[in-house]
């Protein structure tokens, strides 16, 4: 059985190929690269390293990760993602992209030196599965890098109450044609996420924004990117949502050792080391 629900890749190749992520600003780019990637340990990766983007769709990540290393692979199950990545890194040498779900990645088990996958897995059937066959493909030592939706376990009652209401548009607005996700998710960033992200930077400026405030992350972020994400909220019919506990359980499941997680949004990303016990893909 293939670890991919096919509506849900359809969505996202209809997504990266309307939001490319190509008009981001370079300044916006970098301080979301940073977010995702405080805690990777790139200290400890080897010379000329190989690594895999699992989940790459438009190719946003691997722009960034692709000069640092010595190889990587882009793996995504959708066509229509890979082909968006491509026309984005026609210029950069050293990618391989590949179309294949998570569990049959054409990858050598005990190949890599290094992966990273950030807001995929939690929109495949077994997140756990797909863990265990990423960690399959990794040297002994390797780190993974992975950013999995949180159970807002470190929210307050009424922010997850907040959270279920919003979940139970997602399961209606999701089913609807791609031309009405999109309008939908942009009126929705148009009187939520914009009101809301500029009333969370003017009170952090003055010093009083409470810690829970509501869409607070995208106080920096450009219309582009809550729309962008607003389709990918509100527009994703597979979604899954991790504890931080819950995470950590799955990445020892599967061999990792020496976990640590970011303790700044977005919520849960976290490192692992493949440890030395083997893993079944």
């Amino acid at each position: 059985m293939i670890n991919a629900d096919p509506k849900t890749v359809a969505g996202f190749g209809e997504e990266w190929s309307y939001f490319s992520q190509t008009v981001i600003e370079r300044d916006e780019r970098q301080r979301a690269f940073d977010a995702y990637f405080s805690i990777f340990p790139w200290h400890r990766l080897p010379a000329n390293a190989c690594g895999a983007d699992v989940g790459c769709g438009s190719g946003r990540w691997a722009a960034m990760v692709a000069s640092r290393v010595g190889k990587l692979h882009l793996v995504d199950a959708s066509v229509a993602a890979l082909e968006v990545a491509r026309a984005a890194l026609t210029a950069t040498s050293n990618l391989e992209f590949h179309h294949a779900s998570v569990d049959a990645m054409p990858l050598k088990n005990g190949s890599l030196d290094f992966a990273y996958s950030l807001g995929v897995l939690h929109h495949v059937p077994d997140t756990a599965g797909a863990i265990r066959s990423i960690a399959s493909k990794l040297k002994t030592g390797a780190p993974f890098l992975i950013y999995l939706y949180y159970a807002f376990d470190n929210r307050p009652a009424w922010y997850r109450m907040l959270w279920n209401i919003t979940n139970a548009m997602r399961r209606v607005i999701s089913k609807t044609p791609f031309v009405v996700r999109i309008v939908i998710s942009s009126v929705l960033a148009a009187l939520v996420y914009l009101p809301l992200a500029k009333m969370g930077g003017m009170l952090e400026r003055t010093g009083l924004m409470p810690a829970n405030w509501p869409l607070g992350y995208y106080r920096d972020k450009s219309f582009y990117t809550m729309r962008t994400d607003a389709l990918d909220r509100f527009g994703t019919r597979l979604e899954h949502r991790f504890s931080r506990r819950e995470i950590c359980v799955m990445l020892e499941s599967a061999g990792f050792v020496e976990i640590r997680f970011s303790e700044a949004a977005p919520y849960w990303c976290a490192v692992g080391f493949k440890g030395n016990r083997s893993t079944e893909a």
